[in-house]
């Protein structure tokens, strides 16, 4: 498994003023191999600019995190919403390619509508799908969560519509979903033979779909079991990429970069098997 990666939406966040530019520093102290960016909607209006200067730090971003409001609009799918998704996403993939992203993680079904029209959500996919191959990036569906069916489901009628479809496995939104261990099970060995490119590692400390408690917490501070889940991804010859997710921005602003490291170097050492 290659590379370990620390999303910025776990450094970079309203409580330090979204300062992409802290990444240059925390570069130097993290135990990570690169970057997974997270693109905020307060940046749209200046995106280039944004682009440019995360550029500038001279960093790696292999991954793409895609602004959510892109899914909110196609599950919303009001007068208008299709057109402006898919605005946004090609804003998203001009971002990427810009800062030398290869890959997109994308959450195809979001907000309060969800996937009330999953249906829709599934056709869309296609026309997100021609967007990102226009500029060079590889487009994979988180399974992310859902407030009328479950993530598991959606994913396999993604599969059934387009075998070649790439994911990303969240395993907080499988624990959420009660999914984490039912996807590691023989009748989803297709998930792990090449459909899942790359997986988001945090904590989930709650109950079955307890939404109160759908924080991102860093390994050991919920209830997962990263042992079991990384002896399986090892059993089913995952080479793809990984990202920590955990939250580890304190009250003032700052990053504790000692926690990251923790959870970094706990998360090596199961890749490493």
């Amino acid at each position: 498994m290659e590379p370990l990666l620390c999303s910025t939406g776990a450094l970079i966040t309203s409580k330090n003023g979204r300062d992409y530019k802290l990444l240059k520093d925390l570069a130097r102290a993290l135990d990570c191999d690169a970057f997974e960016f997270l693109m905020y909607s307060s940046w749209y209006d200046e995106w280039e600019r944004v682009a440019q200067e995360v550029a500038a730090l001279g960093l790696s971003f292999p991954i793409f995190h895609v602004e959510k409001r892109v899914g909110t609009a196609i599950s919303r799918n009001a007068e208008g919403d299709l057109e402006e998704a898919a605005k946004l996403f090609e804003i998203n993939c001009h971002m990427a390619e810009l800062i030398g992203a290869k890959k997109l993680v994308f959450h195809l079904w979001d907000g309060e509508p969800s996937d009330r029209d999953i249906g829709n959500n599934i056709r869309q996919y296609a026309v997100m799908d021609t967007i990102a191959k226009q500029h060079g990036l590889l487009l994979t569906v988180e399974n992310v969560v859902c407030n009328r069916e479950n993530p598991l489901k959606h994913l396999g009628q993604l599969h059934e519509a387009y075998p070649d479809i790439a994911f990303t496995f969240d395993v907080k939104f499988a624990q959420f979903h009660g999914e984490l261990e039912t996807a590691c099970t023989q009748n989803y060995n297709w998930l792990w033979d090449g459909a899942v490119q790359h997986v988001h590692i945090s904590d989930y400390a709650g109950g079955l779909m307890e939404w109160g408690k759908l924080r991102s917490l860093h390994p050991g501070e919920g209830e997962i079991d990263y042992r079991a889940f990384f002896a399986h991804l090892r059993k089913m010859g995952y080479q793809g990429s990984v990202t920590i997710e955990s939250t580890s921005v304190l009250g003032d602003g700052s990053v504790d970069v000692d926690r990251m490291n923790e959870s970094l170097g706990f998360l090596r050492t199961l890749m490493k098997g």
